[in-house]
């Protein structure tokens, strides 16, 4: 069955030129991705867009050698025709095709790749006017098709040539059924209004009746947001304790936060057999006075370099009996208190644990974590793989496969996410939307969970408001928190705010996102005493009264995917 998002739509897109409403055909986004190795590749999305014969079968038309791969046509038992690049002697030998490129257009590119023995990391490059471009990888396979999908936006006009390289240079690179599909900016807009009407907002029917259940027309009706619907939040560290001012700022804006480090081991055990808990107690209830929801982060830390020097010097068993204080210690803790954990940070890139202890390290850590606290989502939690398509460590298909690795070995009942930690320098949006296809395959949870850029200006905020929005918009997204923690000495790459607690440009950009996505409404009932408002999801109040002043209710509601979309209101003297 295919979820809402992935049904084709037809996009009516008004745009106004020279003082005219004119009507544009949007072509609508394919959703649609997977990590399954299939037998045989699914068609080309887009029909190809603008690849020329993208199934290959008019044999290798378009289609040519990048550098000295030799190149030829092949057809598979089943009738399948697809290309396949050999006698490669360098990475990037292989089949290649070029195209003309649009300034500032974004390009969605999908392909089916495969070797001809083993398994290694194919990626897409594309050398564009302006340099070369990785678009995207995936861990192609012998005997069975792996779906690569990418993107990039083109900063200027001109010929690119596509091709694919793969480090194994004596492997046989297949590829088959490509697609380069372009979106203007009006259409990547289009889609993300589209969704938001879909995933975040819901139309409300509010019908006013008497006492004896008779329609009120004429009745004033206002509608106000009283708290987001959509987790949003930031990171905080111990320095909110020793600011009433910040306290404010930030107990004004978000919903939700993660604890910068000191819920972390080193920051609870800095030395062995000395726990101390004061800090991270302190800003638990400074969260819940004011109604803030936290992720607890984390039990571990599988980077080497984070390790503290007592845990290096432990023996195998020594780590083993550490490790098993250390997770009932902490998860039993704050147990109830947190929603998420992130269990074994950033074990996608790092093994520490498991080069100490074993492959299965990391799973017996969630298993231990879930037999303590069953209710908490477990979220793998990991960088690079959102924003970093250069990244071979980092790439969707390598973060799926050791989340699969520990789901395998969680009981049926425990809940798990996928957390992206989203550290960008620039933002490349289409590659983005495409890993969050992908991602989305394995049908839990993704928060966005650490996301910052690397500056405060005017040019910064507008990297985090297309990173945020393109977040927001996507339908397998279920929160975001920004990793933006205050410190009177500065932030770990981008603060919000300044010691005086007014806003940086990217601050002003987060306060602007927080009020769009919430939903003011005012009317009056019709003559059926019904109003209607389409509103984001969240929690409101809803006042009710008659224009004599002499009826008048108030209620509050929530709104969410949940909820029924007619509220009935009796109205009283």
């Amino acid at each position: 069955m295919m979820a809402p998002w992935e049904k084709a739509v037809l996009f009516l897109l008004i745009t106004v030129l020279g003082g005219q409403a004119v009507i544009v055909n949007a072509v609508p986004y394919d959703y649609s991705a997977t990590t399954e190795c299939l037998g045989e590749p699914l068609k080309p999305q887009y029909g190809g867009g603008i690849i020329v014969n993208p199934a290959f079968d008019e044999s290798l038309d378009g289609w040519g050698s990048y550098d000295t791969a030799h190149v030829i046509h092949k057809v598979s038992k089943s009738g399948n025709m697809f290309s396949a690049a050999r006698e490669r002697s360098a990475p990037h030998h292989s089949i290649s095709q070029k195209v003309m490129l649009e300034k500032d257009t974004h390009y969605i590119l999908s392909a089916w790749l495969q070797v001809d023995e083993g398994t290694t990391d194919v990626k897409a490059i594309v050398m564009t006017p302006s340099g070369f471009v990785a678009a995207g990888a995936v861990e192609a396979k012998a005997s069975c098709w792996s779906m690569l999908k990418g993107g990039f936006t083109a900063h200027t006009s001109g010929p690119a040539e596509l091709y694919f390289e793969s480090t194994n240079s004596t492997s046989e690179i297949w590829v088959d059924n490509v697609s380069l599909q372009p979106f203007n900016h009006e259409e990547w807009r289009c889609h993300h209004d589209d969704t938001v009407r879909q995933e975040r907002k819901m139309m409300v029917h509010i019908k006013a009746v008497d006492a004896k259940g008779k329609p009120v027309p004429g009745a004033n009706v206002s509608v106000t947001p009283i708290r987001q619907g959509f987790p949003f939040g930031n990171a905080i560290n111990g320095a909110i304790l020793k600011s009433p001012e910040y306290q404010k700022w930030f107990a004004d804006r978000f919903t939700h936060t993660t604890f910068e480090n000191e819920m972390k081991w080193y920051g609870t055990e800095f030395t062995e057999g000395h726990e101390d808990y004061s800090v991270a107690d302190n800003m638990l209830i400074f969260a819940k006075k004011n109604n803030v929801q936290v992720r607890g982060h984390n039990v571990f830390w599988n980077d080497p370099d984070s390790q503290m020097s007592w845990v290096n010097k432990l023996n195998n068993e020594q780590l083993q009996q550490a490790m098993t204080k250390r997770i009932k210690s902490v998860v039993s803790r704050y147990k109830g208190q947190v929603i998420h954990w992130d269990v074994n940070n950033e074990n996608v890139h790092f093994n520490f644990f498991e080069k100490r202890l074993g492959p299965d390290a990391s799973t017996k850590i969630y298993q231990a974590v879930h037999q303590i606290d069953p209710n908490v989502i477990l979220f793998l939690n990991d960088f690079n793989t959102l924003e970093e398509p250069g990244d071979p460590n980092g790439t969707p298909d390598k973060f799926l496969k050791k989340f699969n690795e520990i789901k395998a070995g969680l009981p049926a009942s425990a809940k798990m996410g996928i957390g992206l930690e989203s550290h960008f320098k620039k933002p490349n949006l289409p590659y983005m939307r495409t890993v969050l296809d992908k991602m989305a395959s394995a049908g839990v949870p993704i928060w966005l969970t650490e996301v910052d850029v690397g500056g405060t200006d005017a040019a910064s905020a507008q990297d985090l408001e297309q990173i945020l929005r393109e977040g927001y918009a996507h339908p397998a997204v279920k929160g975001i928190v920004m990793w933006a923690s205050w410190t009177p000495k500065g932030c770990y790459r981008m603060c919000l705010t300044d010691n005086n607690f007014k806003n940086h440009p990217v601050g002003d950009t987060v306060d602007k996102l927080i009020k769009e996505w919430k939903t003011h409404a005012l009317g009056t009932t019709s003559k059926v005493g019904t109003f209607q408002t389409q509103l984001t999801h969240g929690d409101y109040e809803v006042k009710v009264n008659h224009l004599s002043g002499n009826l008048s209710t108030v209620h509050r509601i929530t709104i969410d995917s949940m909820s029924h979309p007619e509220l009935k209101v009796q109205i009283r003297h």
